[in-house]
């Protein structure tokens, strides 16, 4: 089963946690969820052309497309192929705000036909050098697709004291940054796991997109996908609208829950922070056999759902509530 009985029906939770939605067989009922496909319908995000890419046939029309294509021009140049290469200057494009300490980077690739080179999961990392001290490195994942060409995209969040990301907020357009890469993570193949689940903090959602974009983007992959996804404010909930429209193109294979500090009055989703009741009534069984669990978020996060992870080598002991739940160290991964 893709889901436990308690999908089946929207539920109340303990301590004033509520499930907004029947298990994906079933449209949005208000919500958060509906107001973002509400918003999604009325831009109209690029039109029928749009939306045709991105559902199920049209994504088969677009793979075989390409696929198409490579055969003739073969595959495109990568930015970044890892090994010995060293760090590659990039332009910044332009910047967009996201929210009040959020932003968009769009960074300019050597060449107008390259790819980034990235493959799921990895990531980039990126440096500057202030004057007279030592090279600053942080590593980020990039939301732009994998195939994307002559571009990247980074969503960053600036935090106090933070050198990279106060860097990068004061950056503007015709600047540039160094990157290296790719920096690899979780290694994933199509229909590596029946069942993942996935549970994010503010900025955690990156490496989480990435995984959920090359599943839908693949006809080909039948993975189903659980997002938890926590923040302190509705404005703080990144890419709402991308997973608003995944959820409403493969509503029985993809469903989000969102769970703010401080919801607006209005909010009909789960408030407060993620808890042990609202993983056990979402997440598959550690049962249930091929499933694996992704955590990525702040310290805070990490330390209350499954432990710390202790180097990018070393993924550290299993603690915290999926411990709590039963699920084992091979079913979660730490990004």
């Amino acid at each position: 089963m893709f889901a436990r009985s308690a999908f089946r029906a929207a539920q109340p939770l303990k301590r004033g946690l509520l499930l907004t939605r029947s298990y994906a067989t079933e449209p949005a009922k208000g919500g958060s969820n509906a107001v973002a496909y509400a918003a999604a319908g009325a831009l109209g995000v690029g039109g029928v052309g749009y939306y045709f890419l991105n559902s199920p046939s049209g994504a088969k029309v677009e793979k075989k497309a390409k696929e198409e294509l490579n055969k003739v021009t073969g595959p495109p140049k990568s930015a970044f192929t890892g090994g010995e290469q060293g760090f590659v200057s990039l332009l910044l494009k332009d910047v967009e705000t996201i929210n009040s300490n959020t932003k968009k980077f769009i960074f300019h690739l050597p060449e107008d036909d390259m790819v980034s080179g990235l493959h799921v999961a990895s990531a980039l990392l990126t440096k500057f050098v202030p004057e007279g001290q030592k090279p600053v490195l942080r590593p980020y994942t990039p939301t732009s697709d994998e195939e994307s060409k002559g571009y990247i995209e980074l969503i960053v969040k600036k935090y106090p004291g933070g050198p990279m990301s106060t860097y990068l907020h004061d950056m503007v357009p015709g600047q540039r940054l160094d990157f290296k890469g790719p920096l690899p993570k979780y290694s994933w193949t199509p229909n590596k796991h029946e069942h993942i689940a996935l549970v994010a903090g503010g900025t955690g959602i990156t490496p989480m997109y990435q995984l959920i974009r090359a599943i839908f983007n693949n006809p080909d992959d039948k993975t189903k996908v659980t997002l938890v996804f926590g923040n302190v404010s509705e404005e703080d909930i990144l890419l709402k609208r991308e997973l608003a429209h995944i959820e409403n193109t493969y509503p029985q294979r993809f469903r989000a829950f969102y769970v703010l500090d401080n919801p607006p009055k209005e909010w009909a989703g789960n408030k407060g922070y993620i808890t042990k009741d609202l993983l056990k009534t979402v997440l598959p069984e550690p049962k249930e056999g091929n499933i694996k669990v992704f955590v990525c978020g702040p310290p805070g996060l990490y330390k209350a759902i499954s432990g710390t992870k202790v180097s990018p080598k070393d993924q550290g002991e299993l603690s915290g509530i999926l411990k709590e739940l039963g699920y084992t160290e091979d079913q979660v991964y730490k990004f």
